[in-house]
């Protein structure tokens, strides 16, 4: 099984942490990079062949993992010379198979990648995403009007639940096949053509734990609570 990991962002939402190395390589618990942590989970759901698409500081990323071995897997490496955002970096790839994996280097997560992967071989999805309900709170009353601006209801501090990407994807090769080569494309460029073109896009609901860490009060706790966090992740 072949996964992807994006590790190519300047992490600037993650300064000062990020002044000196990339985000990917900001250490954990004084034990494990983020990146690290996530590929050994990677191998052990058994993941044998990882790419890391790199950019900012890549010589860093690629001086520390080397070749893989070290962790039990074989490590490659794509190079981006420009900004090219999460999905674009894949069309740099040559040898892509007929379908991977593909996630951010800022997640920590328990999902079963395993599982998540052969849910979408089974699925006959060209793009299967995996989707975290967060509840997101409104700090103000909220005013609902008609378009004469006649009130029709109103709520104090609402909260509302949203269904999320994770950052995690499985996607056919016959995608990254139609896109332009080294362009700058996203994931959210990938959502609207998918549904433009009415592709087969497979949502797939996660209830387990998932921390994105993006702000240096995400990176904070998860390095306050490493030991309970390698438990839950499966990494000693």
């Amino acid at each position: 099984m072949r996964a992807i990991i994006l590790a190519g962002g300047k992490g600037t939402r993650l300064r000062p942490y990020t002044s000196l190395i990339p985000k990917p390589l900001v250490p954990l618990g004084g034990k494990y990079s983020i990146l690290e942590i996530i590929i050994l989970q990677l191998r052990n759901s058994g993941f044998t062949h990882i790419t890391l698409a790199v950019n900012h500081l890549s010589h860093l990323i690629m001086a520390y993992f080397g070749d893989g071995a070290r962790l039990g897997v074989r490590i490659d490496y794509s190079l981006e010379e420009g900004e090219l955002s999460t999905i674009g970096p894949l069309t740099l790839i040559d040898d892509l198979p007929e379908s991977f994996l593909v996630m951010n280097g800022d997640i920590l997560c328990d999902l079963d990648y395993r599982a998540f992967y052969e849910a979408h071989l089974t699925a006959d999805s060209v793009i299967s995403v995996s989707a975290f309900q967060r509840r997101v709170k409104i700090d103000f009353g909220v005013l609902n009007y008609d378009a004469s601006g006649r009130l029709e209801s109103f709520k104090e501090k609402p909260e509302y639940d949203f269904d999320v990407s994770m950052g995690i994807y499985c996607i056919n090769r016959s995608v990254i096949e139609e896109l332009p080569r080294e362009k700058k494309y996203g994931f959210d460029n990938l959502m609207l053509d998918s549904l433009a073109a009415n592709r087969r896009v497979e949502i797939c609901p996660f209830n387990g734990y998932w921390l994105d860490i993006g702000r240096p009060d995400d990176y904070e706790y998860a390095d306050e609570n490493f030991n309970e966090l390698t438990q839950r992740l499966g990494i000693e």
